[in-house]
């Protein structure tokens, strides 16, 4: 290992272990510098990821295998094998040499034998292996090694992608978007739902491939990055009802406060989350000691109202900017709504975001 690099302990739910010492601020996304950082924004992250893991593990009824495929310092597949309960093995890869040798010695560190390191081209273990799970957390698109993730995971497994293009997905870079992921982003207040949507799509389309389906278990969007966790079910009938959720969407089908006469997509139109299971997840999250516990409550708290939510939402600022009113409050719109018989509901997207199943001529009713 390069004698240059030095080292820090790190403690994460009730893991502790070395990574890189280079990141001193927990703010913002994460700075590429000449070793693989450990990221402290993204605990939060990593504590649903082991969630999510134990949810997996404590619903087979085989040995579960994962894969932490770009793992830096290995945090998140560290984490899984010393805080998720049950028989599974963790692959903890990465393909620079000095991460390889901190996993090594992480790994010796905790005595884990759950865990094995690996210092392999991702594309290259995902076409060796076959995984239960696999999570790809790469600095910019992930769209590099979606193809093999979706080729390498097994029947009911869970494929989990993180996406810090989120300039390209929102529509900053429209032309970035169109080359990586072969849909057209929309940049407007609803550009995070779309570039979530643009994200999920590809998984569709990549499964499909392969005569697979996905079932969006959780997903999500930050300032920072995408984040979404997918089941991937084989077979030719699911991967064809799949891929009805993929498509255009025309500009009438848009809220209508949008300024937009083109099609944009292809987007995932299904679901963003599965309610039965973060119900589960909520379960999970109890029974674990977890510095984010609260922070996740809220969250999937946030994402089970979501679920049966229409896709888009208006926001009180952009209804106000059109109708040149001060904008309401966010509990005077349920009220009026649901008072009418009218489905609302809040949405991750934005604090003063809501969606609902009124029509148009309501909303523009009570708002003018």
């Amino acid at each position: 290992m390069n004698q240059d690099i030095s080292f820090r302990p790190v403690s994460e739910g009730t893991t502790n272990v070395f990574v890189f010492k280079n990141k001193e601020t927990v703010k913002g996304p994460g700075i590429k510098e000449k070793v693989p950082f450990y990221n402290p924004t993204m605990e939060e992250s990593r504590d649903l990821s082991v969630v999510v893991a134990q949810w997996l593990v404590s619903n087979s009824k085989k040995k579960v295998n994962f894969c932490d495929g770009l793992a830096a310092s290995g945090i998140r597949g560290l984490r899984f094998a010393n805080e998720v309960d049950g028989v599974f093995n963790v692959t903890i890869n990465d393909w620079d040499k000095d991460c390889f040798e901190l996993i090594c010695r992480n790994i010796e560190k905790l005595d884990s034998k759950k865990a094995e390191a690996s210092n392999l081209n991702l594309n290259i273990l995902l076409s060796e292996k076959r995984f239960d799970y696999i999570d790809i957390d790469p600095f910019g698109s992930p769209i590099y090694f979606i193809n093999a993730a979706m080729k390498s995971i097994k029947n009911n497994g869970i494929v989990a992608i993180t996406a810090t293009d989120t300039a390209a997905l929102c529509g900053t870079y429209p032309k970035v978007c169109f080359r990586r992921y072969s849909a057209i982003p929309l940049h407007s207040y609803i550009m995070k739902e779309v570039g979530l949507r643009i994200l999920l799509g590809v998984l569709c389309r990549m499964a499909g491939i392969y005569d697979k389906s996905i079932m969006p278990i959780l997903s999500y969007s930050t300032d920072h990055y995408f984040r979404a966790y997918v089941r991937v079910i084989s077979g030719v009938s699911q991967a064809n009802i799949s891929m009805n959720d993929f498509r255009m969407v025309k500009p009438d089908e848009m809220p209508w406060c949008i300024s937009n006469d083109k099609e944009i997509g292809p987007l995932w139109m299904g679901k963003l989350h599965n309610k039965n299971i973060l119900k589960y997840l909520r379960t999970i999250l109890s029974d674990k000691k977890l510095n984010t516990k609260n922070l996740l409550y809220k969250q999937l708290e946030l994402f089970e109202e979501e679920t049966d939510a229409p896709s888009f939402f208006y926001t009180t600022d952009c209804l106000a900017s059109l109708f040149k009113k001060s904008p309401p409050r966010l509990e005077s719109v349920f009220s009026i709504l649901k008072d009418k018989g009218f489905d609302v509901f809040r949405t991750q997207f934005s604090q003063t975001g809501f969606k609902t199943n009124a029509p148009k001529n309501e909303i523009e009713k009570e708002f003018k």
